[in-house]
């Protein structure tokens, strides 16, 4: 039992080496933000697109089938990325003078919530198959790095404060292993396909709509040449990524 909490822990804990940019003296900070920013949302898209909607559809699969299961991935998706409107009004009403900050805040606040489910999945699956365990925590690891990367730049920029920018790096990362207590908790017994197929696609949708409305337009709009090259090399970083653990299990 203890072995699925520590592959869980190391997979969050991975997002505070995405911290690291933070301590790198930059003379032009523009580009760093532009390029962090747009990395960010190439793996954060990546993710969504070829990772979490699919599997998604593998978990609901066994339950439904053609126009219903289409439906309920969309539905999920669609519920998503309206919740993540709302999480940005409210960052939008709370911090009103500092738009780069409020990128930090809601980026952390995605993450959490795509950490969670993780978390769940991790150790459920580490529970039933160590290996495939270990499989899955590499690959999210290495994900999880350039989505620290999306808090921890923007909310130091914006603030000048490392301990800031660590903690709520940390707090985003601590989630992942939160997914795991719960489960062994409460929810083991309750998680079933088709609840981790529609969190699967809810996440999919925030993710996206953060990545497109937030961290790609705040990217664009400090440095645009980089936006587009950093985002490309999110989303290949990804797809390598992916096809390393599909390679693995």
């Amino acid at each position: 039992m203890l072995y699925p909490f520590i592959l869980t822990t190391l997979a969050g804990f991975a997002t505070l080496i995405g911290a690291l940019p933070i301590f790198v003296k930059i003379k032009d900070k523009n580009k760093i933000i532009s390029a962090s920013c747009a990395f960010a949302s190439g793996v954060m898209i990546c993710v969504s697109i070829l990772d979490l909607i699919p599997e998604s559809l593998r978990y609901l699969k066994a339950n439904y089938t053609g126009i219903i299961l289409i439906s309920l991935a969309f539905i999920s998706i669609l519920i998503g990325i309206i919740v993540s409107f709302f999480l940005e009004k409210i960052v939008d009403m709370t911090n009103d003078n500092n738009n780069l900050f409020k990128v930090g805040i809601l980026s952390m606040i995605v993450i959490i919530l795509h950490n969670i489910p993780e978390g769940i999945v991790t150790f459920i699956v580490s529970n039933k198959n160590l290996m495939l365990g270990l499989s899955i925590c590499i690959a999210i690891a290495l994900h999880n790095i350039p989505e620290g990367i999306s808090i921890a730049v923007p909310i130091y920029y914006s603030t000048k404060n490392k301990f800031k920018a660590i903690l709520y790096t940390f707090i985003s990362a601590i989630s992942e292993l939160f997914g795991a207590i719960i489960t062994y908790l409460f929810l083991a017994k309750y998680i079933n396909d088709i609840i981790l197929g529609l969190i699967l696609s809810f996440t999919a949708g925030i993710m996206m709509q953060i990545s497109f409305n937030k961290l790609l337009p705040t990217s664009n709009s400090y440095h645009q040449k980089l936006a587009k090259i950093f985002f490309i090399i999110g989303f290949i970083f990804m797809m390598f990524s992916l096809l390393l653990n599909n390679l693995i299990s």
